[in-house]
């Protein structure tokens, strides 16, 4: 298969990407120094709360600098289109999705080690507080995941824009959830995580929501946000 890339020059693949770094570094000394210290030796399946705390982190960092390196290595050379042909985005699927999976898994892990954790930054807010507000933030995180599947297209959603160029060609989604966002995926559906941390009621999975949902953007502002000006010039 004829790779679709842009062809863009090499120093394309770092653009954005010392912020990112620094960025990283940032959020990942917040997350540690904000969540740690009202960690007690939790455990749940076997993990304490800090080996937890410590998987979440990883797995987040390893998902969004794989999303970054390939997104760029594609744009710039097509290399998973090279390597791999018409099963690039299948492959790329194959380990974005995965990953993603982690992320939430990692999260609840913390918030089941951590449970109840919140009580004490909130002394006399009840617990179902937690669940009501949960709840609440399930509904536009749910009607986004609708969106996307019904509208967008997980295809489209994996960022096969930057293997093909059908996709570039395609117009801005306002069906669904993308009526009040354009980027509805990172507004939207990470409250999801957010209703993890208050179903648990956990104060590092506060964080750690606070984290990922940060985190998210740094992705979008250092390496999306400048590949959509090029791929949608």
């Amino acid at each position: 298969m004829k790779s679709e890339h842009l062809n863009l020059p090499t120093a394309f693949l770092f653009k954005g990407q010392a912020q990112h770094l620094m960025l990283a570094i940032l959020l990942v000394a917040g997350l540690f120094g904000l969540a740690q210290p009202r960690m007690s030796g939790g455990v749940w399946r076997g993990l304490p709360d800090h080996q937890w705390l410590r998987f979440m982190a990883i797995v987040v960092l390893v998902h969004q600098v794989v999303v970054a390196l390939v997104f760029r290595l594609q744009l710039v050379y097509g290399v998973m289109t090279k390597l791999f042909g018409r099963r690039d985005l299948l492959v790329w699927g194959v380990i974005f999705l995965p990953l993603l999976l982690l992320r939430v898994v990692s999260l609840v892990g913390l918030g089941m080690s951590t449970r109840g954790t919140l009580a004490l930054a909130l002394p006399g807010v009840p617990a179902g507080t937690g669940v009501a507000l949960g709840l609440v933030l399930l509904v536009p995180a749910v009607y986004t995941l609708d969106s996307v599947f019904r509208y967008f297209g997980l295809t489209r959603a994996l960022g096969a824009d930057h293997f093909r160029q059908a996709y570039r060609l395609m117009p801005l989604e306002n069906r669904g959830m993308f009526r009040y966002s354009s980027n509805a995926m990172y507004t939207y559906a990470f409250f999801a995580l957010w209703a993890v941390a208050l179903f648990t009621w956990s104060w590092a999975a506060l964080i750690g929501a606070l984290f990922q949902h940060a985190y998210i953007w740094v992705h979008w502002y250092c390496t999306e946000e400048p590949d959509m000006r090029v791929i949608y010039p």
